[in-house]
């Protein structure tokens, strides 16, 4: 198959209104690319925004001077993928030389077309309305299995490419392979917003489960004997930076598990350290060791996803947690109270804030593990209204903040457009230190122009921000605005994919309004 086939492609999906419609080419593509799975996977990962070697080196100033474009269409797609690795293999003295002369050959080979694929997949910017719902769906169209069947087997193997090229081949039969598996990372169940722990318990039906919504960093971990692997929210294996997590969960009494916990830097009087301390630890270049003496981390577990050859993704919270209490000592585990009575919700929420920490965590007791969803029987309780937003612009400053990329443009995610909504600016809320963080990262992420008043970004950086309400607004697309919108801290723990939604915005305003 061509290169050019899945770039047409690309464009009658971002062309298309209608979300059958952008389903419909999808399929078709996927359909000519049956006789070779390995195609499928790699069309199913590109059409999601993805490379399948995720990163290779290749930045955006990269690909802003490329060769003229080829008059014809030649590059297969098993060509293009193997260059791709190729440049992300390339490495030592010299090889961002050797780098840049590979993506020039690569470039040149292309039509005008494919340059434009290849620059938008590679930049992060291929926006074209088919993010992981729509083309899990197509999957299934194509494949004739049900859409929470090709969903599930996706979270559990990881990868809805490999699902696609399975079910494409193999059909219903192949995906039963994909299971919950020891070192094979699951989506995370994910939680949506309460406004207080009253409407917390209405809306999970009355009683709930309260935990302690520690201010740390999510971690998945896995065991099986003596080897311990432990993931990020986002799936990446961090095993070698967190040597505290690895010891605790050698030390539980099993033999196997998977585990969903939470690692935080903690004061002495067991306070929690600001969010940027925990998060120190998870970078590329820091001295483990070194930082390790500085400021250890603390782990609790919170939930329990497999366990010595049980699978309990599909058991109940209760059940869950009962087990997890057999195996994990209290000092690692996360403080809980299950309850209907809404003054003591209400008191658990104040106990919890008291000691410092961030909410609680409100959960059905009778509900399964959702991997990878952000299911209605999960709730965040924090004190005041929060979201995950994208930045989608920065305006440079004026006075003191002169020279300082300062008032960010805030965007929630359009899981119908696969683009964003814009909600507001701010300025509120930022350090010194933190003008001086965002205005190297945005100049990094800046689109075309970087000496106008507003800069372009690509859509990367997730902020948490705190907001007093949500109003009414003609000024922004999605007709709402935030109400003295502030930012709390930059979220590098957070792929864009994983920020709010303009459903859970609209949501909230139609709640308090």
């Amino acid at each position: 198959m061509l290169l050019i086939d899945v770039a047409t492609t690309s464009l009658d999906v971002a062309a298309a209104t209608a979300r059958r419609a952008k389903i419909a080419h999808i399929v078709d593509l996927l359909h000519r690319a049956v006789p070779d799975p390995g195609l499928v996977a790699i069309i199913v990962c590109w059409l999601s925004g993805e490379l399948p070697q995720r990163q290779i080196g290749v930045g955006w100033a990269a690909l802003r001077s490329v060769p003229p474009p080829a008059t014809q269409p030649t590059l297969t797609v098993s060509e293009v993928d193997a260059a791709l690795t190729q440049i992300g293999a390339t490495s030592g003295q010299g090889s961002q030389a050797r780098r840049a002369d590979l993506l020039g050959r690569l470039f040149g080979a292309a039509t005008a077309i494919e340059q434009t694929f290849l620059r938008r997949l590679l930049s992060g910017e291929l926006r074209q309305g088919a993010l992981a719902g729509i083309m899990a769906d197509a999957v299934a169209t194509a494949t004739g299995i049900p859409a929470p069947t090709v969903r599930r087997a996706a979270m559990l193997g990881g990868e809805l490419p490999a699902v696609a090229a399975s079910g494409l081949t193999g059909g219903p039969a192949a995906l039963a392979a994909f299971t919950l598996r020891v070192g094979r990372p699951v989506g995370p169940m994910l939680a949506q917003t309460a406004a207080g722990t009253t409407e917390a318990l209405e809306r999970l039906g009355g009683t709930a489960l309260f935990e302690t919504k520690l201010d740390g960093a999510r971690v998945q971990i896995h065991r099986a004997d003596d080897d311990v692997v432990v993931y990020t929210r986002s799936l990446d294996d961090v095993t070698a930076r967190l040597p505290e997590v690895v010891e605790a969960a050698l030390a539980l009494p099993v033999s196997e598990l998977i585990a969903d916990g939470e690692a935080i830097a903690l004061r002495a009087d067991n306070r929690p350290q600001p969010f940027q301390v925990t998060a120190s630890r998870f970078g590329r270049s820091v001295d483990v060791a070194a930082a390790r003496a500085a400021q250890p981390l603390s782990v609790f577990f919170f939930d329990l996803l497999r366990c010595d050859g049980v699978d309990l993704l599909d058991a109940p919270t209760s059940e869950r947690v009962a087990a997890l209490d057999e195996i994990v000592p209290a000092r690692h585990r996360v403080d809980r109270l299950v309850t209907s009575d809404p003054s003591a919700a209400a008191d658990f929420l104040d106990a919890t804030l008291a000691a410092g920490h961030e909410g609680v965590m409100a959960k059905s007791p009778g509900a399964p593990y959702e991997a990878g969803r952000r299911g209605a029987t999960w709730l965040k309780v924090k004190p005041v209204h929060t979201l995950d937003l994208v930045v989608l612009a920065v305006e440079w400053g004026s006075g003191r903040r002169r020279g300082k990329l300062s008032n960010i443009h805030l965007g929630a995610r359009d899981p119908a457009t696969g683009g964003y909504v814009m909600l507001g600016k701010t300025f509120k809320g930022m350090t010194d230190a933190m003008l001086e963080w965002q205005t190297q990262r945005f100049l990094q992420l800046a689109v075309g122009r970087t000496d106008g008043d507003v800069v372009t970004l690509r859509p990367q950086q997730v902020v948490e921000v705190a907001f007093d309400g949500i109003q009414a607004s003609p000024r922004y697309p999605g007709g709402l605005a935030l109400r003295f919108a502030r930012v709390l801290r930059y979220r590098d723990d957070k792929p864009p994919a994983q920020a709010d939604t303009i459903e859970t915005v609209r949501a909230i305003y139609q709640r308090h309004n």
